[in-house]
């Protein structure tokens, strides 16, 4: 089970590979310097709630009629209108290193790329230049809402699918066409963008609706405290959603893969490089839950009860993180 623009190390270059982990090491420092600037004391559950939310609700690929593709949310966006934009990013860093280490879900070595892809693109350049100003201008109301959730969805999520084109392109992979793969990345990730969009403002919608301060706060920083009953009301739908609702999520290939099959015959690219082989020997080690699931046991038990392991995990390192940059600010 890959997820949605999940890169494999097959699809990237060695160097290309490296590049963009320097790229998010340095954002990584970037938005722990600016979450230190600010009180995160309120946020701590909220952002272990929020991850786990968003890790489980990736699990539930949903069928893209008439294409014989899926897709499922980034999250990235849902993120920043609920914690703000650095805590967002830290959060969404937490589930893709989790997916890929716990569970083998996109390569060690494409790691940079795909948190550049996921997190990056949708919090540096579609929140702050849609969501922002949207709701700057026009005030935070339902409408606003579904509004810039939707546009900023769709636009961070076609922006993720032009940079997986171009980062192939990038490392040179021959077995996909720039201008045949990216004629089928953009227009399917449109109709997944739309559907992300409408997830997210429902979400969101539902958080305004029983705290308006928590979204106020994410876009002022108004230091608000949070709601307990959403966090909590929050936690167990993420429990609900990984340990039950995964089990009936589309079998279909997700739109990567899809765009990858529909030009070579298969969701995957042959890796031949020895260096990746090896990177990918490490990557079998430390992945405990291989393809969401217990070893050799590919049981609809299995699959739930990782989805829930999964979710607790990165509610301890997302809410982890949040506490230290809390402490550390206090101590400062």
């Amino acid at each position: 089970m890959n997820f949605m623009m999940h890169m494999a190390d097959g699809l990237i270059s060695i160097p290309v590979g490296v590049i963009f982990y320097v790229v998010i090491g340095f954002l990584i420092a970037y938005a722990i310097k600016k979450c230190n600037t600010a009180n995160l004391s309120h946020k701590v559950a909220l952002m272990g709630v929020m991850g786990a939310f968003v890790f489980a609700g990736q699990m539930i690929n949903f069928t893209i009629p008439g294409t014989g593709s899926s897709g499922h949310i980034l999250g990235s966006i849902m993120l920043a209108m609920v914690l703000g934009q650095y805590p967002a990013f830290l959060s969404i860093v937490a589930v893709l290193v989790i997916q890929a280490l716990l569970f083998g879900d996109g390569g060690l070595l494409a790691l940079g790329c795909n948190i550049f892809n996921m997190g990056v693109l949708p919090l540096f350049v579609a929140y702050p230049l849609i969501v922002k100003p949207i709701l700057n201008k026009f005030g935070i109301n339902g409408k606003t809402l579904t509004i810039a959730s939707i546009l900023s969805c769709i636009v961070g999520i076609e922006l993720g699918a032009l940079s997986v084109s171009l980062q192939t392109l990038a490392s040179h992979i021959t077995a996909l066409p720039f201008t045949t793969f990216i004629a089928l990345m953009l227009p399917i990730h449109v109709v997944i963008g739309l559907v992300e969009g409408l997830i997210t403002s429902a979400v969101v919608g539902f958080v305004y609706k029983y705290s308006p301060a928590i979204i106020e706060d994410a876009l002022y920083m108004t230091n608000a405290v949070e709601s307990k009953k959403a966090s909590l009301i929050i936690g167990l739908s993420a429990l609900v959603i990984a340990g039950g609702l995964s089990l009936f999520a589309s079998s279909h290939p997700d739109g990567l893969e899809w765009s990858i099959a529909s030009i070579t015959g298969s969701t995957e690219i042959e890796e031949k490089n020895t260096t990746k082989k090896e990177i990918a020997k490490v990557q079998e080690q430390t992945s405990l839950l291989p393809d969401y699931a217990f070893k050799n046991n590919d049981s609809p038990l299995s699959g739930a009860s990782a989805g829930i392991i999964g979710a607790g995990v990165v509610l301890v390192v997302a809410g982890g993180a949040g506490y230290m940059l809390s402490k550390k600010h206090r101590h400062e």
